[in-house]
């Protein structure tokens, strides 16, 4: 017999050093054009029970809750509906859902809508179920009992709720967002529609496309990034960076209005693993201090966040430079993270969005408002994700640089 001779196996430095995980995929996924009618048919797999179907005035307006409701009722469901989500909710929207729904012996829930109504619906979804108040389950793995099963239904392409196992509900005294996380509030089904992102104003698309590419971008560098969560912030990535000006451009192309959703969707699945960090960790304080839309907050930041991690994960930002056709192979890392914080900028711009703090909250902060949002900064829990460590004067940097 010849000897085999014995082989050992060596990863890559990159296997490594990659962060140890476990991927539990809990959502289906139903992606196509004209996919939403079958919401119906979908929620009657979990019974004939009550339905509870969460989303917010402009949703009906645009026809998509009435479009809700005659699909799951062609099946026999009762539907009870709350369409009163606000923008960013709070505690206060998620207390009033929960007063409407009592009594009425829910067995599934429908949030139907962007990140607010999502949140929104599994907010209800955590004190119907186990009782409480929100903030009891601030953090992860809080809930006890067993949660009703929901069908995540997004008009935007933006948070990636549909993909996440939090909610992101603010406090309605101090304004600022509680992540509340439970591997039981994940969604049983996420129906992504392109056709339902078409009525979405060209403001909303853009705020939430700019999100969805953070998204992405933060999640391909955190400190909790492993080979998984990067696939999905790649392939988001890829997706987002080559579809969001057509969609600028073009709003009624229903192929990048559908790359969109499904990079969006992507990145939130890299979220649920990876989390985020630095430019989200800033945009928080500013949507609680200044009501600034989150994509807006985030839009700004991002750029130079992207400056500042370069001395740690310039490699993975000339990775997504090189991606998006905005670096050359032979660039520099330090050369091609430059290009993603400009190219992400120009695509800001191209979006009609703000690019300064001055003009996206139209006054000059103050050192001592500056002080405070960077002291607020260090207590979100995104910012102990960022690749390169954050303190206030870290964070002071950045808001003074988004000046």
């Amino acid at each position: 017999m010849i000897p085999v001779p014995e082989t050992k196996f060596n990863p890559s430095p990159q296997l490594r050093s990659a962060t140890t995980f476990d991927y539990q995929p809990r959502t289906r996924v139903v992606f196509g054009i004209g996919s939403f009618a079958r919401l119906g048919e979908i929620a009657s797999e979990f019974g004939n029970g009550p339905v509870l179907l969460v989303t917010d005035p402009g949703l009906k307006q645009a026809g998509h809750e009435d479009s809700a409701i005659a699909s799951l009722e062609s099946k026999g469901l009762k539907v009870a509906v709350f369409d009163e989500v606000a923008s960013n909710p709070t505690t206060d929207d998620v207390d009033r859902c929960v007063e409407f729904a009592r009594g009425k012996s829910i067995q599934l829930i429908v949030g139907l809508g962007g990140g607010s109504s999502m949140d929104c619906a599994k907010g209800a979804n955590f004190l119907l179920t186990n009782g409480g108040r929100m903030n009891d389950y601030q953090g992860v793995g809080k809930a006890t009992h067993e949660m009703l099963p929901m069908i995540a239904v997004p008009t935007t392409s933006g948070t990636g709720s549909e993909a996440q196992s939090f909610a992101l509900i603010a406090d309605a005294k101090t304004h600022m967002k509680m992540p509340c996380g439970d591997p039981k509030a994940a969604c049983r089904v996420a129906i992504l529609d392109p056709e339902l992102t078409v009525t979405m104003p060209r403001v909303v698309a853009a705020a939430t496309g700019i999100d969805a590419m953070t998204h992405a971008i933060e999640s391909y560098v955190t400190k909790k990034r492993n080979p998984l969560s990067q696939m999905f912030s790649r392939k988001a990535w890829s997706l987002l960076s080559k579809a969001f000006s057509v969609v600028m451009r073009a709003p009624d192309d229903l192929e990048a209005r559908g790359n969109m959703q499904l990079g969006a969707h992507f990145a939130g699945a890299a979220i649920e693993t990876s989390m985020l960090g630095a430019a989200h960790a800033t945009a928080n304080p500013l949507t609680a201090h200044f009501d600034i839309v989150h994509g807006i907050a985030v839009g700004v930041m991002l750029p130079h966040v992207i400056r500042w991690n370069t001395p740690e994960v310039g490699h993975l930002y000339r990775d997504l430079a090189i991606s998006a056709g905005w670096a050359d192979r032979d660039d520099t890392d330090e050369r091609a993270a430059e290009a993603l914080a400009q190219g992400f900028t120009k695509l800001v711009a191209a979006a009609s969005m703000p690019h300064t703090l001055t003009d996206a909250l139209k006054l000059q902060l103050s050192d001592k408002m500056r002080n405070t949002l960077a002291e607020e900064a260090t207590q979100q829990w995104t910012g102990t994700f960022n690749p390169r460590t954050m303190d206030a004067d870290a964070f002071r940097r950045l808001y003074r640089n988004a000046d």
